[in-house]
């Protein structure tokens, strides 16, 4: 691949690297690995996984179970970033385990968001105004 063709997303290899390490912190969070009063009795989803193009740095987005201390859980994450980082790299036989940095994910509210915006009275009323312009 040239200089000039650079990629927009993520190759094959980020892809494979940010599930290993989505998986791993799913199985570190589900036996309670962490030990944060701040983690105590929390169920945290990962949906995603993003890493850098060197694999060096993975992004996790992470939402607990009813999106409630969101906020306080990331910064308890990133808290014990080292110790989760020891819990993971022999997970994913990698020569170098990533740094992992914790982050809310916000797709679950932007879809919310969408979703209340489609049920809104105004794209109804758009709806039903374009069926019938399409029976004539």
């Amino acid at each position: 691949m040239s200089k000039d063709n650079k990629q927009t997303g993520p190759n094959q290899r980020m892809l494979r690297v940010g599930e290993l390490v989505r998986h791993a912190l799913a199985a570190i969070f589900a036996r309670g690995d962490v030990d944060d009063d701040a983690l105590r009795n929390a169920v945290i989803t990962v949906p995603e996984v993003r890493m850098t193009n060197d694999l060096k740095i993975a992004n996790a987005y992470i939402m607990p179970l009813g999106g409630q201390h969101a906020v306080e859980i990331v910064a308890a994450l990133n808290r014990n970033a080292k110790f989760i980082r020891g819990r993971v790299a022999p997970q994913i036989n990698m020569k170098f385990a990533p740094e992992v940095r914790f982050h809310v994910d916000e797709t679950f509210a932007e879809a919310s968001r969408i979703d209340a915006l489609l049920r809104s009275d105004k794209v109804k009323q758009d709806l039903e105004n374009d069926e019938d312009g399409d029976d004539a």
